[in-house]
């Protein structure tokens, strides 16, 4: 299967799940995106990227290599095998941390306001960053 070509289309919405996991298989997109060199303008390891990365306790060059190893079914299948010391609390808890981070700072705070207001300023309601990836990705 070709990567995903991030140029032109955009990675798998960060509620989308593989082992459990929310932003994995956006993760896996972008991964393999830049290992083909068609991020486009997207940014692999972002943030986001990042605190999952540190929950697995794994280094983005690792995970990349993990998907570029792995087809999605056997990636979810190795995740479920690393995971197996994360009890679902963990796992629950991993997730509702990811989608529910907001900015942390005023200037990225600045940042995420001029992206919502820019798209839709009526939506006020959209205070995380996944909510305003689906906004930006047209799945809100």
């Amino acid at each position: 299967m070709p990567p995903p070509d991030l140029n032109t289309e955009n990675p798998r919405g960060p509620r989308e799940e593989c082992a459990g996991l929310v932003w994995i298989p956006r993760m896996a997109d972008k991964a393999r995106a830049a290992d083909a060199g068609c991020l486009g303008e997207f940014m692999y390891p972002c943030p986001m990227d990042k605190l999952m990365l540190d929950f697995l306790q794994l280094e983005a060059d690792r995970f990349s290599a993990l998907v570029l190893e792995h087809p999605d079914a056997a990636l979810s299948h190795w995740l479920t095998g690393h995971l197996k010391n994360k009890t679902p609390e963990e796992i629950a808890e991993a997730n509702r941390q990811l989608l529910a981070k907001k900015p942390d700072t005023p200037e990225k705070q600045e940042k995420f306001d001029k992206i919502r207001n820019d798209l839709a300023p009526s939506r006020q309601d959209i205070t995380t960053w996944a909510a305003l990836i689906d906004l930006e990705e047209g799945r809100a």
